[in-house]
């Protein structure tokens, strides 16, 4: 017997913001999770899988017309054609979505209730699937402690969008303990929600498959989905599939001991073409960052824009198969040179007290409400919102280094 199991597909994610990335691939990026989805769809036919499972979060909230669930119903009949089921739970995201309770779905899915856990047979497989969706977009409740027992003789699994006992990043929805899922009595546990890939257990198994396609550049690696395998002796098999269409990557390059920006320029190169060779054909979004103690540190950030459009042009050399999203310093000067300034030494005392004082970082804060009140919408929550303290704390290390950039500066040209 074989099955797939995904979760956290976010069909049409909007991935607000990219407007603001000049040259961003936007019909490439905002196309991935269809195409993401596709590419399951495809794998399932593949591999002959006797059962997918999906684990919530199908839907990015609520749509203003039927196109996604449209394409969804279009994919899922291929599977209805080849006679593989689907069985389905509503996350979080989900529940948010009016259009989906009126959508009708082909005969192969089965849609868990919201009301309490059922469980869905399947005899021929010999195998037993337990789940319940979200009634609403905040479950705070434990889910599972009022799933049913397992069945004597079948495979048991438990189809569950839950945050466990907590992730970083992610709602503390349908809360859990790890341990009471192992006891349950089940043989495998297909969870959803955390979109990072998480083996939590494997007896019995316990499993985040991670979500199907990185949205952003917090969601960085491979994305797909797992294949189970359980032989007629009950032992089980994983296999991760990478299915995701655009991949995004934190590429950090060390350009300490660089004497000028032709030897940066080349390590950053190098870096871009090796990670290209390692892509597999797909679309790379890369944020860069460059690291290191460099005398080169005060030219980089005076001429930070010039230091971008040099990086877009090592980035072009890959035609469409990279785009870079941004461009971060984490450089830092030579010890010796911020040693012999005084006046910088004063001023990134003074900094280091702001960061240690909570109240003083609040009250700058307040202090650009009236700015942030003329801002756009799209700047004024999430890493760029002025008014939020820990957004001011983060920026303070790049104050750091625009006055060690212009109180240090030199042309390494």
């Amino acid at each position: 017997m074989r099955f797939l199991h995904a979760a956290d597909i976010h069909l049409d994610s909007p991935l607000q913001g990219l407007e603001r990335y000049p040259g961003a691939p936007l019909e490439a990026l905002r196309g991935a999770t269809r195409r993401a989805f596709v590419n399951l769809v495809e794998l399932a036919l593949a591999e002959s899988v006797d059962l997918l499972l999906l684990a919530g979060d199908l839907y990015d909230g609520d749509w203003k017309d039927y196109n996604t669930g449209l394409f969804f119903i279009a994919q899922i009949q291929r599977l209805h054609a080849a006679g593989i089921p689907v069985c389905l739970i509503a996350g979080n995201h989900d529940a948010a979505s009016q259009i989906t309770r009126t959508l009708r779905l082909p005969d192969n899915v089965h849609v868990f209730a919201t009301e309490r856990p059922e469980t869905r047979r399947f005899e021929t497989l010999g195998v037993a699937v337990h789940g319940q969706g979200f009634a609403t977009r905040a479950v705070t409740t434990d889910l599972s402690r009022a799933y049913p027992p397992p069945l004597p003789g079948l495979f048991n699994i438990g189809l569950l969008h839950t945050s466990l006992d907590g992730r970083p990043g992610h709602a503390p929805y349908a809360p859990c303990r790890l341990e009471a899922l192992r006891s349950h009595g089940y043989d495998y546990w297909a969870l959803g929600h955390v979109h990072a890939r998480e083996v939590l257990a494997e007896s019995p198994w316990i499993v985040f498959p991670g979500n199907l396609q990185g949205r952003h550049i917090r969601e960085c690696g491979a994305k797909g989905a797992t294949l189970v395998e359980v032989d007629a002796s009950g032992r089980v098999c994983l296999t991760p599939h990478a299915l995701d269409v655009v991949r995004w990557h934190l590429l950090s390059v060390e350009i300490e001991g660089c004497s000028d920006l032709d030897a940066v320029h080349a390590r950053i190169g190098r870096a871009l073409e090796r990670l290209v060779d390692q892509s597999e054909g797909r679309l790379l979004a890369v944020r860069l960052a460059l690291s290191g103690a460099t005398a080169l540190d005060a030219w980089l950030r005076a001429e930070h824009e010039q230091l971008v459009n040099d990086c877009r042009g090592l980035a072009s050399v890959h035609g469409d198969r990279l785009w870079l999203e941004q461009v971060r310093l984490q450089t830092r000067p030579q010890t010796r040179a911020v040693e012999a300034d005084e006046t910088l030494g004063g001023l990134l005392a003074a900094i280091e007290t702001l960061e240690l004082d909570p109240e003083a970082l609040a009250r700058l804060a307040e202090g650009f409400e009236p700015l942030a009140a003329r801002l756009p919408a799209g700047l004024r929550r999430g890493e760029d919102d002025p008014t939020d303290p820990a957004v001011l704390r983060a920026c303070l290390d790049d104050v750091r280094a625009l006055l060690r950039a212009r109180l240090l500066e030199s042309d390494p040209r």
